[in-house]
């Protein structure tokens, strides 16, 4: 249960930086398009103010991608543990470790590699209400279900 709170900590630090990440790159597009200064070139006042009207786009679509983690991320009670695999599950496979929250990558915890996935992912998908001593066929790979925390 104590590497599943962990897990979960790191994948809420993951979405709090991407979210802080999209923030700031939102207030450098505003600041670049309010430094741009109207000049007897016109055209490359309003190029550049398009570019930064782009570029704050990105940063809100940025924005949007770190709060939907973090709307996964509340349905998940890190100290609630099932039988099936299911959100919020770590399963240990022959093939890896694996925690079912987001789509946050490897992750480290007491020494041992874990990969955050998204149940949605194609390998979550498989791995969702699986029961130790499942076998799952991924990638023409059969993995072993050895446990689910």
């Amino acid at each position: 249960m104590k590497v599943r709170k962990q897990l979960f900590d790191l994948c809420n630090a993951f979405a709090d930086a991407r979210i802080a990440s999209a923030h700031e790159a939102m207030q450098q597009a505003q600041e670049a398009a309010n430094a741009e200064e109207k000049s007897s070139a016109g055209d490359k006042y309003e190029t550049g103010r398009a570019m930064a009207h782009l570029e704050k786009e990105k940063a809100s679509a940025q924005l949007a991608a770190g709060n939907k983690l973090k709307e996964v991320l509340i349905k998940i009670n890190p100290n609630h543990t099932t039988i099936r695999a299911a959100l919020g599950s770590v399963v240990i496979t022959s093939n890896g470790n694996y925690y079912l929250a987001i789509s946050a990558g490897k992750l480290s915890v007491e020494g041992k590699e874990y990969l955050a996935v998204s149940p949605a992912s194609p390998v979550g998908v498989q791995l969702m209400g699986c029961v130790a001593g499942s076998t799952i066929i991924f990638q023409g790979k059969s993995i072993l279900i050895v446990a689910v925390e």
